[in-house]
């Protein structure tokens, strides 16, 4: 794995190009990898989102053969799997409609097809089967990380005993409104055993979180993602994604076109490179030079099994 640049966990797509669109190339896999380490991400995990299981059978083998590719193999050290298993009240922007319980038997087609490849998937632990399948993969050498779910203290606990090592995007992907505690973020925060990403790209968490949350992981267990959107790197716009009328603002934040009753911009992704992410962590003075080299390359290298 190329581990002289930022090294990201999720990356959906971009440049318009999606790693969850029926018509994905390796090309346009090339592409995305080109652009993002021309912009600092030397490498990255291709992120399927929850989609009709056709797309999975698609693209899970074309993603294998452009992993084999000998100019895209140091760059794509493996696929994240985001969903279909997560909980409907903290679905986000996943398709309700292919949410599926959680079943070791197809997560073992979906790895067959992937040639081995999936090296991380992102589960619901509340979901009946749940525990079951995070044994199962982290069996194989799977990272499983918890994420899009509204768990209690107990399952999140139990999760956690059977292998889950990580949170997917940490304080996003759940429920608008939470009881003050318990609550699933306080309680992933507090659990010394789960490492976390966190979108920091300026949009998705404000400052204080971060900082409380750099406060409870510390240097070894804090990760930068940029969950880019596959309509991220386009120019500022309009544009219709995932079956919304968006809009790239100037500043880089993607967001609904429709503003609540209340006026308020609700997100819709992210259009940060992890480069971004970085600079604006850097922009907040609460981390090092060598934080950054932490949380941007050491750390993510470390849970997938590489040195950096």
């Amino acid at each position: 794995m190329d581990s002289s640049g930022w090294i990201d966990l999720q990356v959906n797509g971009f440049l318009g190009l999606d790693f969850s669109a029926p018509d994905l190339t390796v090309d346009q896999v090339r592409r995305i990898t080109e652009t993002l380490c021309e912009r600092g991400t030397s490498a990255y995990c291709p992120t399927l989102i929850t989609c009709d299981p056709a797309i999975y059978e698609r693209n899970l083998p074309l993603l294998a053969a452009a992993m084999r590719e000998p100019d895209l193999q140091p760059h794509l050290p493996g696929i994240h799997l985001e969903g279909p298993f997560l909980s409907g009240l903290s679905r986000g922007a996943h398709p309700a409609e292919w949410l599926a319980t959680p079943s070791p038997k197809r997560f073992d087609e979906w790895q067959r097809l992937a040639e081995g490849k999936i090296r991380i998937i992102t589960i619901a632990p509340e979901l009946d089967g749940a525990v079951v399948l995070i044994r199962h993969a982290v069996a194989q050498g799977v990272v499983v990380s918890l994420g899009h779910h509204l768990a209690g203290a107990d399952m999140i606990a139990r999760a956690v005993d059977a292998g889950a090592t990580l949170c997917t995007h940490l304080g996003n992907g759940i429920a608008g409104t939470l009881p003050r505690h318990p609550n699933p973020i306080w309680t992933q925060l507090a659990e010394d055993r789960l490492n976390a990403c966190f979108i920091a790209d300026g949009f998705h968490l404000p400052p204080d979180f971060l900082r409380v949350a750099w406060r409870t992981k510390g240097s070894e267990r804090f990760i930068v993602t940029s969950d880019s959107a596959a309509i991220a790197g386009l120019p500022p716009g309009p544009y219709d994604y995932m079956g919304s009328p968006v809009e790239i603002e100037p500043c880089g934040r993607i967001s609904l076109r429709q503003r609540g009753a209340d006026g308020s911009v609700a997100l819709a992704g992210s259009s940060s490179t992890l480069a971004d992410c970085m600079r604006h962590l850097e922009s907040l003075g609460d981390w090092t030079a060598a934080d950054l080299i932490k949380v941007g390359r050491t750390n993510p290298a470390r849970l997938l099994g590489f040195n950096a």
